[in-house]
């Protein structure tokens, strides 16, 4: 850390405590594995190049963690954490969708421009899973944080509109995040045919969809 200046002087720096350093030397070695993750895949990455990446020597990654498999673990943890908290932020911001839809279109704008890392990272994790068993569960509850959010901001808006859900609301969640992959993928491939903030515009309309009132059927006047 770096001395800060004030009108009293220059103040050093405080001194991180064990439990401090430990859990900054832990941050930088998980963001070092995402990148690797999303450049050369969870297989092509080395203990010894996380570490480097880093800025430590593998007797630091060791020190926090056994092997890859647990980093990955960790990591898998940790997106979980932070994609579910940035989600839940947005949505309790706003009292309905059409308030958040600025703050949205926005958080999508900025994922954009990291579209090919994050998708990377995200498929790469994936096929981990698939790959190792015993992945998969914490894998799941990444995915049913998402839903949960989704499910959320489902609920709230449809209370605002006073409409009745067509389905259960864990349902239209996964047919939400589904949505979601998909679109991103489109985006990636075709960038000059799908716009940034797709994910956005397919959900508006799902959801004008889904709390229009239910029109009065019409009377067949055929003689």
């Amino acid at each position: 850390m770096q001395p800060r200046i004030t009108g009293r002087g220059i103040v050093p720096p405080r001194r991180l405590s064990r439990a401090e350093s430990r859990e900054q030397t832990r941050e930088r070695l998980l963001t070092a594995a995402a990148e690797l993750f999303a450049e050369q895949g969870v297989s092509g990455a080395s203990v010894e190049q996380i570490a480097e990446r880093a800025g430590y020597s593998r007797g630091a990654f060791y020190g926090n963690f056994d092997d890859k498999h647990e980093l990955v673990l960790a990591l898998l943890r940790q997106r979980t954490e932070h994609e579910f908290e940035e989600v839940r932020a947005l949505g309790e911001a706003a009292g309905s969708f059409q308030d958040a839809l600025a703050p949205l279109r926005q958080w999508h704008r900025d994922r954009a421009k990291h579209l090919t890392q994050w998708l990377a990272l995200r498929t790469e994790l994936l096929l981990y899973a698939l790959r190792h068993k015993e992945i998969r569960p914490v894998l799941a509850e990444r995915e049913r944080f998402a839903r949960a959010a989704m499910a959320a901001g489902l609920e709230r808006e449809f209370r605002a509109n006073d409409a009745e859900p067509p389905a259960d609301l864990a349902f239209l969640a996964l047919i939400l995040h589904a949505l979601e992959d998909g679109l991103l993928i489109q985006r990636l491939l075709t960038p000059e045919d799908v716009g940034d903030e797709v994910v956005v515009d397919a959900v508006e309309i799902l959801l004008r969809s889904w709390t229009r009132p239910p029109q009065p059927a019409t009377k067949d006047t055929t003689p």
